[in-house]
């Protein structure tokens, strides 16, 4: 069968990725640094290293079925989904380890429909979910950590210990919303019981804390681009390295 969608044709890499070109090229060009394309036992891949991350992403960024996309490739379904298994937790997002001196970062969480009721619960949006705690550099807007994924029933506050993401920044300062009361992090004023309003100042703050913690908002709308993240039928870690991938893809795109 004929390859119908190939990385060594460009125009086929944007639509099917978010990324550049010369993005995919770098992506590429680390995951075999990072040892994606080392020679293994068995049969070899059926597609170069550039048409199954053009695969995966492609997976991600769709979101259709395996029988639907594998055909797109000229390969079988089966085949497909090995690559996808094999390649996923490689394209992973590696947690930043250290932040400079004066680092802002910023957290929310969002919730991912998924189908494996395993890792998921009902959530606010009556749907089975998974929260995932989301933090990013407020000055880059890059995503700088995601923690593990925990039922969508969880709110932020006890979300933001559970699944690792406070163990990740360390002591950095975090701005967060009023969801995470409690935790230490930056959060907006809130009036004391019997106050009718904030004093002036403490309005200034909210509004300017406001405008800073959208950025992580404006993330989530670029990062739910690939559509998987809307309806994701992955079971186990998948929800989880699909998330995690789509964070590294979304930092390419947006540092260029």
């Amino acid at each position: 069968m004929a390859t119908v969608i190939t990385a060594s044709q460009p125009s086929w890499i944007g639509p099917f990725t978010g990324l550049s070109p010369r993005c995919f090229g770098k992506l590429v060009t680390a995951l075999r640094r990072e040892g994606a394309d080392a020679a293994r036992r068995g049969r070899p891949w059926s597609l170069p290293l550039e048409d199954r991350v053009l695969l995966v992403a492609a997976y991600w960024r769709t979101n259709l079925t395996l029988r639907q996309l594998a055909p797109l490739f000229g390969i079988s379904k089966s085949a497909a989904d090995r690559i996808i298994n094999r390649l996923a937790p490689l394209l992973a997002l590696r947690p930043r380890l250290r932040f400079r001196k004066g680092t802002v970062l910023i957290v929310d969480g969002t919730l991912v429909p998924t189908r494996d009721h395993a890792v998921a619960e009902q959530s606010k949006n009556y749907r089975y979910s998974t929260n995932h705690q989301v933090v990013i550099d407020a000055d880059t807007r890059l995503v700088v950590a995601i923690g593990q994924p925990v039922p969508g029933n969880r709110n932020d506050c006890r979300a933001w210990e559970l699944s690792g993401a406070k163990a990740a920044v360390g002591n950095a300062t975090v701005i967060a919303d009023g969801g995470y009361r409690g935790t230490g992090l930056v959060i907006p004023h809130r009036r004391e019981p019997g106050q009718a309003e904030l004093p002036a100042s403490k309005e200034e703050h909210n509004r300017s804390h406001r405008k800073v913690r959208a950025r992580v908002e404006h993330a989530f709308a670029r990062m739910k681009s690939w559509k998987i993240l809307r309806d994701c039928r992955l079971k186990g870690d998948g929800v989880h390295h699909a998330m995690l991938g789509i964070a590294r893809l979304h930092n390419l795109a947006l540092a260029g």
